[in-house]
């Protein structure tokens, strides 16, 4: 029988892979738990692994965390946790920043490229068997706004100025000379009006909940585009449904929504400048064995007194740095 810790593990129904789990499984008592049964899976657990990082159960079922020392999410963004209780708690949050930078970033890229080059119109134009010439835009020369200068952001800025695109970053401190944004400015209304491109990929914190409302879009170039691979809570929807309908805004590729799920009949379905997909932007064929890896690594740190890795500041609501 295995002596130690005892590790919850939230998934939907689908358990992470056994085999990667080996590490955590040797040192410690795996408990599985789908929405439902979190709440009695948190009596006497240690250890709450989110491998379903999309679950809102957390708050719910708090009640009954009665040992937890450790949670661990799945995913970059934290603000499902991010409620009083947790943050005024002695538990430590991690999250499983690095897996997803690099596919985000190029989601990023093809979005680009999508609007630059017409690719919408050229397949509906092959669907209907019509040969037309058509000119495009270049990407190389256009300035790009990055929303967000946390690893996300730099992965998208470093391969977006590998095309020839020039980037300016937004966050909380400004500087000049960074590596992967050059300059880093504070002020969004300042910066939205250089930009042909726009991308937020900030976390949902207090301060960035609604940061892209009709101020924010009246803003910006009427040709600009916006590209949303941060969260739908970014943005005030019905605002950018009148930007897009007006003209005031060229286009939108949103990976994120509120709410989310899109409902049936909703304005952004059908509106020709917009880009849908359904939250899945860093979702590259293995990314769960990604995650789960990622969470073993920590875990056996955990058990041996190191320090773990991508520790989130609770009262920023991401890993500082």
């Amino acid at each position: 029988m295995v002596e130690g810790p005892l590790v919850t593990v939230l998934h939907d129904g689908t358990r992470p892979d056994a085999e990667l789990m080996r590490p955590v499984a040797e040192r410690a008592t795996i408990r599985h738990a789908t929405d439902a049964e979190l709440a009695a899976a948190l009596r006497g657990a240690d250890v709450l692994f989110l491998y379903d990082f999309m679950s809102t159960a957390v708050p719910g079922a708090w009640y009954a965390a009665d040992r937890l020392r450790w949670v661990h999410v799945g995913a970059t963004g934290v603000d499902a946790v991010m409620f009083a209780e947790l943050i005024d708690s002695d538990v430590v949050v991690t999250n499983t920043r690095g897996v997803f930078d690099g596919p985000i970033a190029e989601y990023v890229l093809a979005q680009i490229l999508e609007f630059a080059k017409d690719l919408p119109e050229s397949l509906r134009l092959q669907q209907r068997h019509v040969w037309r010439h058509r000119e495009s835009e270049r990407v190389a020369g256009a300035s790009v706004l990055i929303v967000g200068t946390g690893p996300i952001g730099r992965a998208i800025a470093r391969l977006l100025r590998a095309v020839g695109m020039r980037v300016r970053g937004l966050g909380r401190t400004a500087r000049t000379g960074d590596p992967d944004f050059g300059v880093v400015g504070t002020d969004l209304h300042a910066e939205l009006p250089a930009a042909d491109y726009v991308v937020a990929v900030a976390p949902l914190t207090p301060r960035t909940r609604h940061l892209f409302d009709a101020r924010a879009f009246a803003a910006m170039k009427p040709h600009a585009r916006f590209i949303n691979v941060g969260r739908g809570e970014l943005v005030v929807t019905d605002d950018l449904v009148a930007a897009l309908r007006t003209g005031s805004l060229a286009g939108a590729a949103l990976d994120v929504v509120d709410p989310e799920p899109l409902p049936v009949g909703h304005a952004l379905w059908d509106l020709p400048n917009v880009h849908l997909t359904p939250h899945n932007s860093g979702d590259f064929r293995g990314w769960r064995d990604e995650i789960v890896t990622a969470f073993a690594d920590n875990f056996r740190k955990w058990i041996d007194g190191r320090p773990l890795d991508n520790v989130v500041d609770k009262r920023l609501g991401y890993v500082p740095g």
